[in-house]
């Protein structure tokens, strides 16, 4: 029997079935490969370890993407 958890993405409650990674988050939320910036519970997560870090519950995402142009 698989335990829910829940995380804070921006703000907004996700309600998860499985544990996922910093990325499987990203690609849940439609942001896989795009250049964003992770912060997890107050501290940074670099983007080499985004398939490392394991998403647990209660923890809190805020992503921010980078827009370009001038």
């Amino acid at each position: 029997m698989t335990k829910m958890m829940t995380v804070t993405f921006n703000g907004e409650t996700q309600t998860l079935k499985c544990r996922l990674t910093v990325r499987d988050m990203l690609e849940r939320m439609g942001l896989a490969g795009k250049r964003v910036a992770v912060e997890r519970n107050g501290r940074v997560v670099p983007r080499a370890e985004h398939g490392d870090i394991l998403l647990f519950d209660g923890d809190r995402l805020e992503v921010i993407a980078a827009v370009g142009g001038g």
